[in-house]
């Protein structure tokens, strides 16, 4: 059932400018799939799925595919861009960001897949992940600061 519907997730995303997870789960839910938030969540995680820009400020999800492995340099390079500073608060860590990037790093920080980070909210200069541990708080802050570095 699941490749069925990862296969549907691929066709309505190909069809569709899909902006959030909520038009996401509507359009498979009228496709006869019955899922939650956390089903679709894990689906986009597991697709490797990213939003790509179309215009007008938007933004959809697109597919990201093998050959965007170098990738990885680009999402350093949008959070080197953006960030300002970052602090720890036990399990959370709130990066500041030049002002209107935070969205922006918080899908670089999300494309990178850091295994300690469990997700991302982003607003307009700051963001606040969700890491596993205070201990991964600290490893990731490690991590963030070598890629400064780089």
């Amino acid at each position: 059932m699941k490749k069925i519907r990862h296969n549907q997730i691929l066709d309505i995303i190909t069809k569709y400018d899909i902006e959030t997870q909520e038009e996401l789960a509507s359009h498979l839910k009228n496709a006869g799939f019955l899922v939650t938030q956390a089903t679709v969540s894990r689906d986009i995680r597991e697709l490797k799925l990213t939003k790509v820009p179309v215009g007008n400020g938007k933004q959809k999800y697109g597919v990201l595919k093998q050959e965007d492995a170098h990738m990885e340099d680009r999402f350093i390079r949008v959070l080197k861009d953006g960030f300002v500073s970052m602090d720890m608060a036990q399990n959370i860590l709130v990066v500041r960001t030049v002002s209107g990037m935070a969205m922006a790093v918080a899908a670089a920080i999300d494309a990178l897949k850091f295994t300690e980070v469990v997700g991302c909210i982003a607003g307009d200069d700051t963001i606040m992940i969700a890491v596993r541990t205070i201990e991964d708080t600290r490893n990731l802050m490690d991590k963030i600061h070598k890629m400064m570095d780089k």
